[in-house]
């Protein structure tokens, strides 16, 4: 059974009161001013004494220390507590402020407590926003303590940064990093709250039916291993990182079984919606493999393409004097192509992973096995057709 709880104390103090307090053996204990709401001395068993602010926030008490009762009067300590009870009236959290100035450390020390504590356990897409960290972030504020850069230092950011979506997402990733800093209390504030993301617009690039046969050519120029992982990328509209991360072992009579949950031991990261992911791979594509078979029967299928396939495309398109060009752009085709030849959305959303999920899909994953494989092999022969030089009509972008 529970002891009962012992009645708070409570005096108007005066400067001979504090003063009389006397330790008490079993633990520190306060008594509280009826004085000034929130303020209290705690008595600690050694005989030190000192003033607390006692206040609530988001539910949490927070005891805010003001001092030593010896070195601070009592009017000096009521006169901090209004004080401090203002700033918690507007607001702001004084004890949480006060451990982050104290505990923060630079913006670099944050940014790496982020990195090994958070997002390489929760977010396997990690590395990306990290390269945006190392490469905008930590030359300007590295040095930094943490908790001094405001919003005036995140606008100041954004505006060197010419490219709109890639400031916006080097502001998602500092952002990232201060949101876990206030959950954890290592900082107060998160300054990218507030600041404005750039405007942009949803691209719409796909690859125009004259286009085809022209990076079609071009591919070949990046070299055996990046040609054939473009060209399958293209065929069968897999996000780019899965098809750099195609394995020999997730290949099983002309389907590519790709599990959604990360495989660590194989270097497979899931998919993106973390949604196991089974698609058929047309005859073109079979002919593209067929080409990089070593006779292994286990490992990369593109060894070496992950990370190179943006700048292969920059390369090819600088090249042709086109407008830019992205890997994921040629994803967006191949489901431009499924619909355009009368598919439909749905058989788009099932071969590009977008669906919902739920047990259904679980059930589900055979059941267009045969739909499915029309559809992959009737895609690749109207994008080998074009890229032949054999095909006329109109491949139709979707406008999102």
């Amino acid at each position: 059974m529970a002891s009962p709880r012992k009645p708070a104390r409570k005096a108007k103090l005066t400067e001979f009161l504090v003063r009389k307090l006397k330790p008490e053996p079993a633990g520190a204990y306060p008594v509280w001013d009826t004085h000034q709401r929130r303020l209290a001395v705690r008595v600690h068993p050694s005989g030190n004494k000192a003033w607390y602010v006692v206040y609530s926030f988001r539910g949490r008490p927070r005891w805010y220390h003001l001092g030593d009762a010896n070195a601070i009067g009592l009017a000096a300590a009521r006169k901090l507590t209004a004080e401090v009870m203002l700033d918690v009236i507007r607001g702001k959290d004084p004890a949480a402020e006060r451990k982050a100035e104290r505990g923060a450390g630079t913006f670099a020390e944050l940014a790496e407590r982020y990195l090994n504590e958070y997002a390489k356990r929760h977010n396997k897409s990690w590395a990306q926003p990290d390269r945006l960290v190392r490469r905008y972030l930590l030359p300007r504020w590295g040095k930094l303590q943490a908790g001094t850069i405001g919003r005036a230092d995140v606008r100041a950011l954004m505006a060197r940064i010419e490219a709109p979506i890639l400031a916006n997402q080097t502001l998602a990733a500092a952002s990232a990093i201060f949101g876990w800093g206030m959950k954890q209390e290592i900082i107060a504030a998160n300054p990218c709250r507030g600041v404005d993301r750039n405007e942009t617009r949803s691209r719409e690039r796909v690859l125009a039916e004259s286009e085809v046969p022209r990076f079609w050519a071009a591919f070949d120029d990046a070299g055996l291993v990046v040609s054939c992982a473009l060209k399958t990328l293209l065929l069968t509209g897999q996000r780019p990182g899965e098809v750099t991360h195609m394995r020999r072992e997730h290949l099983v009579d002309g389907w590519w079984e790709m599990p959604g949950k990360p495989v660590p031991e194989l270097g497979w990261p899931g998919t993106k919606n973390g949604a196991s992911h089974r698609v058929w791979l047309p005859t073109p594509v079979r002919e593209i493999l067929a080409k990089l078979d070593d006779g292994a029967t286990a490992g990369f299928v593109f060894a070496g393409a992950n990370k190179r396939l943006d700048g292969a495309m920059r390369a090819i398109c600088s090249e042709l004097g086109v407008e830019r060009v992205t890997p994921h752009d040629l994803r967006r085709t191949h489901g431009s192509t499924i619909t355009a030849l009368g598919f439909g959305r749905d058989a788009m959303n099932r071969i590009q992973n977008h669906i919902e999920g739920g047990i259904g899909t679980v059930y589900d994953r055979y059941r267009y096995s045969d739909e499915n494989k029309r559809v992959m092999e009737s895609v690749a022969g109207k994008i080998m057709a074009l890229a032949t030089g054999e095909a006329d009509g109109k491949v139709v972008p979707i406008r999102r």
